[in-house]
């Protein structure tokens, strides 16, 4: 099979939705293949388990799913405690030109939780609440992307995105936020729904007026505040936004 891993000792947040007495059992028996990610494109249906199952779980990395409708492309970043189905809806028929593809930002390893897996957890339902909320997560997290997408001015876009990604990944410091992502350029262009250029000189901007900087060892340092305009559309943890 390859490495396996316990997932619930990986994801200590997703073993505590577990009753304590029976925690250390749970984190013995639920026992999953793990896929490992090479930073670069990646055919993610290649992974799909037999029978589908639930899924694959991010256990480390960054990853970043692409969409592309006739030539306009959309874009989200997916990351640790993250499920995916990247098999799921693949041949269906559509009236649009729709194509996807999945490519790791940096070198990743997945979980597979296939049919076998499925039934150990089932004796956890806690454990499978909290993987439905991460899903719920995800669904929010998009249409809140959606949404900064649709500003105009590219620089405001590239800011309330560093931010959002903040609200996940942040670290507070003396000096601002830091975001220990390696987002490129052109990972933001993505993002942001963007040409590359573009959000290069809107990164430039951002940095002359001194409120997002780029950090010697990989990331982004965000100083200041929130934009206003993300503020009402996403609660953004106070410990990021105090002081």
């Amino acid at each position: 099979m390859g490495e396996v891993c316990r997932v619930l000792e990986e994801d200590a947040e997703l073993a505590e939705a577990i009753p304590a007495d029976v925690r250390a059992s749970a984190q013995r028996e639920c026992l999953a293949r793990v896929v490992a990610v090479p930073a670069g494109l990646w055919r993610a249906s290649q992974a799909m388990p037999a029978g589908g199952g639930i899924g694959l779980y991010v256990l480390h990395g960054l990853l970043i799913r692409r969409v592309d409708v006739n030539g306009r492309f959309g874009a989200e970043l997916l990351g640790v405690g993250d499920l995916l189905r990247p098999w799921e809806g693949e041949g269906d028929p559509t009236t649009l030109s729709v194509r996807t593809g999945w490519q790791a930002v940096e070198s990743a390893r997945v979980a597979v939780l296939d049919e076998r897996f499925a039934r150990l957890l089932a004796r956890y339902p806690q454990a499978i609440g909290c993987l439905v909320g991460r899903a719920v997560a995800r669904a929010r997290n998009l249409a809140v992307n959606m949404a900064i997408v649709h500003q105009a001015r590219v620089d405001v876009r590239v800011h309330m995105i560093l931010w959002h990604l903040a609200a996940r990944w942040g670290r507070v410091r003396s000096d601002g936020v830091s975001l220990p992502l390696r987002l490129t350029h052109a990972v933001l262009a993505d993002l942001a729904a963007a040409r590359r250029p573009t959000v290069s000189s809107a990164l430039s901007e951002l940095a002359r007026q001194g409120v997002v900087l780029p950090l010697e060892e990989d990331g982004w340092l965000l100083a200041g505040g929130p934009p206003g305009e993300l503020l009402e559309l996403v609660d953004v943890p106070s410990s990021l936004t105090a002081g």
